[in-house]
């Protein structure tokens, strides 16, 4: 009997023995996020190192996003929203608040890039990346000196050969700035101006493409675009004569953040790929592949000189300083925007 007992006993020890790494291997994370906008390695490092499966599923727009969060309601465990959607979401009641205590790395973040109006406290949002959203010219097919500011998206050479992306803020950002107000700006006279200006525009407009707009500057399809610095930055390591600039009258900033949404069922594996991504090594390895700005401060001392000092991935201050954070707006400019920006695509 003892004998029996004592097998028994070696048998449930293995069993269990057994059950941990299977429980381990069964966790799993669901992340949606933007197309092309995580190292696979990354990814791949992370599992190695904890056993969780990671899922990507991904999309081009913030506004893709956003209903289908609001559609759904579950199924997906982090998000990428950009600035302005962070503050929406976060009204909207669509994300759960961040446990900080499990996220020691959050110390990394720069002091610039935390409190932002959207999320004063970062309750709820995790910087990811930050950059630009401004114009790339392939100078092949423009020469340097055709484009040169936002005035010159509307030149008769540009016919057929611009790329903008599936954004309506960033688009109506564009006819904001180049009549000279702010990217934020709510006043219904000053946005219909701004859809008028635009809807002069698009006969020059051969696609909008949030996706991956690199690739019609790279085949040659379109021969400028309005697209986003590490869009930008592999495309001009790949073509060296595609130029990336920052024009006189303005151009936007973005802050992109992790957040859980609230329909998220595995919070322990979130909090612990949050703190993964917010490691100094990790959050470099981000930002020297896909060319965006990190704004893990600890990271940049290791990031490589040529990509510290590439003004496309870090703009010099000067630059920076004619650039505006996109900011959420209320419902009613909110409609607004959206209904010109149906007009518009309408062509």
């Amino acid at each position: 009997m003892m004998k029996n007992l004592h097998l028994l006993a070696l048998t449930v020890l293995f069993c269990l023995g057994l059950a941990a790494p299977l429980a381990a291997a069964d966790r799993e994370l669901y992340v949606y996020i933007w197309s092309e906008y995580i190292p696979e390695q990354v990814v791949a490092d992370f599992t190695k190192e904890t056993g969780i499966k990671v899922n990507i599923s991904t999309y081009d727009s913030n506004e893709a996003m956003y209903a289908k969060i609001k559609l759904v309601g579950k199924g997906y465990d982090l998000i990428v929203p950009s600035s302005y959607f962070v503050g929406l979401m976060r009204d909207q009641g669509l994300l759960l608040p961040l446990d900080k205590k499990q996220l020691p790395n959050m110390k990394n973040i720069g002091p610039k890039f935390i409190n932002q109006s959207f999320d004063p406290d970062n309750s709820y949002s995790v910087p990811y990346m930050w950059g630009s959203t401004s114009i790339a010219v392939n100078t092949d097919m423009l020469g340097k000196d055709t484009v040169r500011d936002l005035a010159d998206l509307w030149k008769p050479e540009l016919k057929g050969k611009l790329l903008l992306p599936n954004d309506s803020r960033e688009v109506i950002g564009i006819g904001l700035k180049v009549l000279g107000y702010p990217i934020n700006d709510s006043d219904p006279a000053h946005l219909e101006q701004a859809y008028l200006k635009l809807k002069e525009l698009m006969p020059s407009v051969r696609t909008f493409d949030s996706d991956s707009p690199k690739q019609a500057l790279l085949s040659g399809e379109v021969a400028a675009g309005v697209i986003w610095n590490g869009e930008a930055f592999i495309a001009n390591g790949e073509n060296p004569a595609i130029a990336y600039l920052y024009p006189k009258e303005g151009f936007s900033l973005w802050l992109d953040s992790f957040c859980i949404p609230k329909g998220a069922a595995n919070l322990a594996e979130a909090h612990l790929f949050l703190d993964y991504i917010l490691r100094p090594e990790v959050a470099a390895v981000i930002s020297q592949e896909m060319g965006y700005s990190s704004p893990n401060a600890a990271a940049l001392e290791h990031l490589p000189a040529e990509v510290r000092s590439n003004p496309i991935v870090y703009p010099t201050d000067a630059d920076a300083a004619r650039g505006e954070f996109l900011d959420n707006l209320d419902d009613a400019t909110n409609q607004l925007v959206e209904q010109y920006w149906l007009k518009l695509k309408e062509k």
